[in-house]
């Protein structure tokens, strides 16, 4: 029996961490202003929608 390799929280919560963190960066830059930040929001909230469509494109069936 081999032995296990210690648990690494960053290697299984690292990607959802950065896309929550992204996702309230979109979320209060909407609060702020207009203009340019609208875009910023825009772009920081598509982030967890083009995520899910690429993992919904990329498992196998």
């Amino acid at each position: 029996m081999t032995p296990r390799a210690p648990f690494r929280p960053l290697a299984v919560f690292g990607i959802p961490m950065a896309i929550a963190l992204v996702t309230t960066v979109g979320l209060i830059a909407a609060l702020l202003d207009d203009g340019v930040v609208d875009a910023v929001s825009w772009a920081a909230l598509s982030v967890p929608v083009l995520t899910a469509v690429w993992s919904w494109r990329k498992r196998k069936r």
